[in-house]
């Protein structure tokens, strides 16, 4: 057995069975192994950044890594900014990146690069194979790295001499590490916290954010007044009628501080305090008031399901059911496109379990509000800021969820970032609905340049703000990828082309033009 077969057999058996691959000469010997094991699922991307921000989107749904096969330094560094979005969600990934054969690094070929170097801001754990014997071994600890609470972002280094070569080992499947339950005294003050009648908030994060953890969460806030925010960067969050009302943290820095003002404590579960992304002239980058005491019950790689358990037992709610959303759609609007009327038709007719990938920006402020009351489903955003996660995020939770459809809503600018997303959409036959807000601008670049008092933009700034001239024809493009398109003028247009996306079998795009 060679070293590539023993890396993949090694990833099998630790139920890696996924990879999401942009391959090059060096990883020949790979697509080799990966072409003998059956069970395995390959899926190519055209560009490196659909293949990171893809095992972002199957890591949120699965709660299990897939591996990445990258092609030397340059291939990394195409994937970094999906990779960035990813290690905030905090999420498990494998990344499988060839090197030269290490008898020709010593001739610095075109493609020879620092990849150790490269991956290492972007690697929780990192590790170039020293030898044919080690591959199965170092597979199987990036395995337990990347599954580390709360999950981690691994990459693995394999020379192309030692792919090829023979003497490779399959490893035993590891071990993994459960997250350890926070101190009891966190929990015990948050519990008295909450029971002395203060005005209270709880910050929740990752896994407590969907299933029994936010299940638990929801016992909490109905026993004790308690409300439950999520962060604007939010990995997963379940969400609809029947399930705990929780709010999402604002992005504009005035709205935040108006959410967190009445609060005299916050309670953080895998969270972090709420701050602005960015910094602004003569203002607080704080969400809270300075006297709201804010208090840790579960660090991020901590157990937050169990802290949510425990906190809700401390506080009395054992036996409880939690206050639910109530169901209820809006109306379906009619008439010209407008933001307000958009964000009410997904509301009204978003399908129940559906998986909704959010990088709407600017023009999608109001689509948490009109689908609150919509039948149960998840809602995936944006964590990193670093745009272009869209398109990728949806074909991985698109994989990872084969019986879910999935509502892609995302931005004209950010969508170009990763256009060939769609190509794999359509290669795949993924049923995944992506609506494209065409405002030919990067309206929040517009935004940010008042806030930041610096007034209007002259003429230079706001020719880097348009994205006109020539406008982005979405159908053509979409066509161009084997996706089928519509463009859309009215509500009503908008409602039964988005009816027929979620009938309909593989793929399609919508272009809302605003």
């Amino acid at each position: 057995m060679n070293g590539a077969e023993s890396l993949i057999r090694t990833l099998m058996s630790a139920d890696v069975t996924t990879c999401l691959a942009n391959p090059g000469t060096s990883e020949i010997h790979i697509v080799q192994a990966l072409d003998r094991a059956a069970g395995m699922r390959c899926v190519l991307g055209l560009f490196e950044g659909v293949v990171t921000g893809a095992a972002d989107g199957f890591a949120r749904m699965a709660g299990k890594p897939a591996c990445t096969l990258l092609h030397l330094g340059p291939g990394f560094a195409n994937g970094m900014a999906n990779l960035h979005n990813a290690g905030r969600a905090s999420v498990p990934i494998i990344n499988i990146v060839g090197e030269h054969a290490t008898s020709h690094l010593r001739y610095d070929a075109p493609l020879t690069s620092d990849i150790a170097g490269i991956a290492r801001p972007f690697s929780r754990w990192l590790r170039t194979s020293a030898a044919v014997g080690e591959i199965g071994k170092d597979a199987a600890d990036a395995v337990v790295a990347a599954r580390t609470a709360p999950g981690q972002i691994a990459t693995l280094i394999i020379p192309a001499d030692l792919a090829w070569s023979e003497g490779g080992f399959v490893a035993q499947p590891p071990r993994l590490l459960r997250p350890p339950m926070p101190d009891t005294e966190n929990i015990e003050h948050a519990a008295a916290t909450l029971r002395s009648g203060a005005k209270s908030a709880i910050l929740v994060s990752g896994s407590g954010l969907h299933g029994k953890g936010l299940l638990a969460a929801g016992r909490i806030s109905a026993a004790t007044g308690a409300k439950i925010f999520a962060p604007y960067p939010v990995t997963r969050l379940e969400r609809g009628s029947g399930l705990p009302a929780v709010d999402r943290v604002a992005y504009v820095l005035e709205q935040g501080i108006e959410q967190f003002k009445e609060f005299r404590h916050l309670i953080l579960v895998g969270a972090r305090a709420p701050v602005a992304y960015f910094a602004y002239p003569g203002k607080s980058s704080e969400f809270t008031s300075p006297e709201c005491e804010i208090q840790t019950v579960a660090e991020a790689d901590e157990d937050m399901v169990g802290a949510l358990e425990s906190l809700a037992e401390a506080v009395g709610t054992r036996d409880a059911h939690g206050s639910t959303q109530k169901a209820e759609r809006p109306p379906l609007p009619q008439g010209n496109i407008t933001l307000p009327g958009l964000a009410s038709v997904v509301g009204a007719i978003l399908p129940e379990n559906a998986i909704v990938v959010d990088e709407s920006m600017t023009s999608g402020r109001g689509l948490m509000a009109a689908s609150k009351g919509a039948p149960p489903h998840d809602w995936l955003g944006n964590t990193g800021g670093s745009i272009g996660i869209a398109l990728p995020l949806a074909v991985g939770a698109a994989i990872a969820s084969p019986e879910r459809r999935v509502l892609c809503l995302t931005a004209d600018g950010s969508a170009m970032y990763t256009l060939q997303a769609l190509w794999t959409m359509a290669r795949e036959g993924l049923n995944i609905t992506t609506v494209v807000f065409a405002n030919r601008d990067y309206a929040v670049l517009k935004r940010e340049f008042s806030y930041l008092g610096a007034g209007n933009p002259g003429p230079r700034g706001t020719s880097m703000f348009e994205i006109g001239r020539p406008d982005l024809g979405w159908v053509q493009l979409a066509k161009g990828m084997g996706v089928a398109g519509s463009r859309v003028n009215s509500l009503e247009e908008f409602a039964k082309v988005l009816r027929d996306g979620f009938a309909a079998e593989g793929p399609t795009l919508i272009e809302v033009p605003l």
